[in-house]
């Protein structure tokens, strides 16, 4: 499956094992670490960029997760930094109001490591893959429907569009019907049950990926609302930024990038009056991007950990301009919104 967030594992004394996330050298270097800083690192995960960014300057972290488990097991670190660090679990879009409620007007570096974490993936009673049998949830923060939930409500045409948007995958009408007569038959609780339902409409190529991936990304996606949280991030992150911050970015699927990509080149350039409305007025650029391109792994880096293999790294400084007011809405896909595929109004 397409992830993010480095290879670490829960040490076996029920802390975090230290390990080096994706693009983790590259990353540091974009934030510009400096003593005195305040951090935020808005995918804590198994701890790797935060500990990073503790370990280049004496500065401080505000490390935000909805995953309980990643803050619970993340207390050594805690413990560790000896007050540098605090951590608090949310989602990452609530980042201004967090660095607010702890005292902080504005920061000084933003990171944001998309996607699943390996210890999520790993732990099969969390439903994110097939490669071990486990209840089909996928929830990150444990609240809100499951994907067993969508599995089981959603209309034949909605889980189509789902799983073609979020998933790219070309045969989503096919493996929409077949979930629907699976369904018709007996409850799809399990990730094999619905990996085997995938697989007989889906035929992969000897090499390829497995044929559930793209639907069980999508379902991911779809359940933790990812694309809407990404795009609400970034505009935090804009607010929360003091003049000279920076924010880093590693994604791991096309459509993240699309957003994160198309956020920076929209709040990077000026923009306002034309020669047909040239009363209006012009708006700064918010943030100069710093990557022209993004940054990807090295062939060592994904020798190491192949999961690395589609990560791209984004980075971008905040200027001294207002907050651009542009909504973020516009950057996401067109897609049926999870309360109405479940039936909520």
């Amino acid at each position: 499956m397409m992830t993010g967030r480095g290879a670490g594992q829960p040490a076996a004394a029920g802390g975090l094992a230290h390990h080096i996330p994706v693009l983790s050298r590259e990353a540091i270097g974009f934030l510009n670490v400096h003593a005195g800083g305040i951090y935020i690192d808005g995918t804590f995960g198994a701890g790797g960029y935060s500990r990073t960014i503790l370990d280049s300057a004496d500065c401080r972290v505000i490390g935000i997760d909805r995953d309980q488990r990643a803050i619970a097991l993340g207390a050594d670190l805690v413990e560790a930094a000896k007050g540098r660090l605090t951590l608090t679990e949310d989602r990452f879009s609530a980042l201004e109001n967090i660095a607010s409620m702890l005292g902080y007007a504005r920061v000084d570096g933003v990171v944001l490591d998309l996607g699943v974490s390996s210890m999520q993936l790993d732990a099969a009673e969390r439903g994110f893959s097939f490669r071990n049998d486990g209840p089909l949830d996928m929830r990150m923060g444990g609240e809100g429907p499951s994907a067993a939930d969508v599995i089981a409500y959603a209309p034949e045409r909605d889980l189509a569009t789902i799983i073609a948007v979020l998933g790219e995958e070309r045969h989503a009408r096919a493996v929409a019907r077949a979930i629907v007569k699976a369904r018709g038959e007996a409850p799809i609780r399990t990730t094999i049950a619905l990996a085997d339902i995938v697989g007989k409409v889906v035929h992969a190529r000897s090499g390829q990926i497995h044929p559930a991936t793209r639907t069980f990304q999508a379902l991911r996606i779809f359940v933790n609302e990812e694309l809407a949280e990404l795009a609400e991030g970034l505009a935090a992150a804009e607010r929360a930024l003091k003049p000279g911050g920076r924010l880093v970015i590693v994604a791991f699927h096309s459509l993240e990038d699309r957003i994160v990509k198309t956020f920076l080149a929209e709040r990077s350039r000026s923009s306002g009056g034309s020669r047909h409305r040239p009363e209006i007025a012009w708006a700064p650029a918010a943030f100069n991007v710093l990557t022209k391109r993004p940054v990807t792994p090295g062939e060592a880096e994904i020798a190491q950990n192949p999961r690395a293999r589609s990560a791209k790294l984004r980075a971008a400084e905040r200027t001294s301009a207002p907050v651009a007011d542009r909504a973020v809405i516009d950057l996401l896909p067109r897609l049926p919104s999870l309360a109405s595929v479940m039936g909520r109004s």
